[in-house]
């Protein structure tokens, strides 16, 4: 008989589950104290001591005091691990949106967004089509689909980010006429999109200006995040893909921007 009983504070389960969601709520609004947190979460001052730490260490968050403060909004960015497991069902309901518009034996350009990985599983019926991507994370995710043909950009590797960067990544996309390019920002502000590296800027500029198709998912958290430098506008895309969290007044203020949008459903 399955144990349906919760899990206990100190689980391996329940503590990647409590960091999610620490972390979350962090970056969501920028500073929370730790009374909050202890009363959001449900567990002991110590053990949200020991969930901030373990989140200090990755590089997210910063504690002084008795404030929590968010490492990856503004001038840094959550690590793609990190990212790959936040918000999953979301992703994937975006990445079916993405993926209908996506044609056989074209070619998709993907940048280091784990936005993107879920568009390479959603390809399902779309193949056989050509990834060209900096994320080793989309390239690993097309292993073993013979379907899927792989073209790896060159540059300097960044961990947090699991993707090549810089002059090379960008010499290489020089040589690229893409069909398709499916991009994710961190952050939106007066339909302009932004992102905290301006190394990952060039990168996604680039990938813009190689592809005839452009796409760009956009989650409702989003919307009221802010990053350093812009990349785009919402009207150089001919699709934005939001979830079905995003509000109607935050689609109309898209529309208004000049952005064609499609809700993702579940």
């Amino acid at each position: 008989m399955k144990d349906t009983s919760p899990a206990r504070p100190g689980a391996p389960g329940a503590q990647r589950a409590r960091h999610f969601a620490i972390a979350e709520l962090v970056l969501q609004h920028g500073s929370v104290s730790i009374d909050e947190l202890v009363e959001q979460t449900g567990v002991s001052l110590m053990t949200v001591y020991r969930d901030i730490a373990t989140l200090e260490e990755a590089g997210l968050l910063q504690r002084h005091r008795g404030k929590v403060t968010a490492l990856a909004t503004g001038l840094h960015e959550a690590s793609a691990m990190f990212r790959m497991e936040q918000q999953q069902g979301t992703k994937r309901a975006m990445a079916e949106v993405v993926a209908r518009h996506i044609t056989p034996r074209s070619s998709l350009l993907i940048d280091d967004s784990t936005s993107g990985v879920f568009v390479i599983r959603a390809l399902r019926d779309r193949t056989p089509v050509t990834v060209v991507t900096n994320s080793l994370l989309a390239a690993q995710e097309t292993a073993g689909d013979p379907d899927l043909n792989l073209f790896v950009l060159g540059g300097s590797y960044q961990g947090w980010a699991n993707s090549m960067l810089g002059p090379t990544t960008l010499s290489n996309l020089a040589d690229i006429d893409g069909d398709f390019c499916v991009i994710s920002a961190s952050g939106l502000a007066h339909g302009r999109c932004y992102h905290p590296y301006e190394d990952v800027v060039a990168v996604k500029r680039a990938m813009l200006d190689a592809a005839r198709t452009k796409f760009l998912m956009l989650d409702h958290t989003k919307m009221t995040r802010r990053a350093l430098h812009a990349f785009a506008t919402l009207e150089e895309f001919d699709l934005v893909v939001v979830d079905l969290q995003t509000s109607a007044e935050a689609v109309e203020q898209l529309q208004e921007w000049g952005a064609t949008v499609e809700v993702a459903a579940p």
